[in-house]
């Protein structure tokens, strides 16, 4: 599991990567509001652990700036030594998914990380997602281009929904890879299988490809004629 830690408090932050990576996380770190925004938008992760109280940005305002103004829908741990209603409230109407008030304890840290992630490969932010011609509409799992109905098989529609979420930045195939698969992917290339089926239905009736390939590195989604 990949998660993005946006801590100021370095003891904090070493106690969390002492105890969550020998689990098998993939960490990075942010340690202000404003580095904390810049490096949620700029990777991919599974889920987000925000303090509360950071230089800069605030939590309230990471939160909200990441919900409001760049629509990301990545599960959002909020930690805080303010145990009253209205900050866990405050934190849940910009859009935080979960609270935990310090000291908490480290194995429900990670209960309730796994099941941020388990609940956000089926719950998104937004229900409909919309990228050039390309509209998927969660609550139905219809997806259309230029209003024509594209007929996917249910994994190349996890990756269609993966890359339009990333829409137009780049997805490596690791990180595909775990969008799709979690911490499981297939030993073979079932990711280049998968990617051909989804581009025979998305690309080929239609005079503009929009499933591009950067060889060795991922693929992206493009709504204009690139090279």
């Amino acid at each position: 599991m990949h998660v993005l830690i946006i801590e100021d408090n370095p003891d904090i932050i070493a106690n969390l990567y002492g105890y969550l990576e020998p689990l098998g996380y993939t960490l990075d770190v942010a340690r202000d509001g404003n580095a904390g925004v810049a490096c949620a938008t700029g990777g991919l992760h599974d889920a987000i652990v925000l303090d509360l109280s950071l230089p800069g940005l605030d939590g309230v305002e990471v939160c909200r700036t990441l919900r409001r103004d760049h629509q990301l829908a990545t599960p959002i741990l909020m930690l805080t030594a303010r145990d009253t209603v209205h900050d866990k409230l405050t934190g849940f109407e910009v859009g935080a998914d979960d609270y935990l008030v310090k000291p908490y304890s480290l194995p429900e840290l990670d209960a309730r990380l796994k099941a941020l992630v388990r609940r956000s490969r089926h719950e998104h932010v937004q229900a409909v997602l919309m990228f050039g011609d390309l509209r998927l509409d969660a609550g139905i799992g219809r997806v259309s281009r230029a209003g024509q109905a594209l007929e996917l098989t249910p994994t190349a529609y996890r990756i269609l929904s993966a890359l339009m979420r990333a829409a137009p930045k780049l997805m490596t195939r690791e990180e595909l890879e775990r969008e799709v698969w979690g911490d499981n992917p297939p030993d073979s290339d079932a990711l280049r299988t998968h990617i051909h089926t989804l581009r025979r239905v998305l690309d080929k009736p239609f005079a503009m490809p929009m499933l591009l390939t950067l060889p060795g590195i991922g693929y992206r989604l493009t709504a204009h004629d690139e090279p």
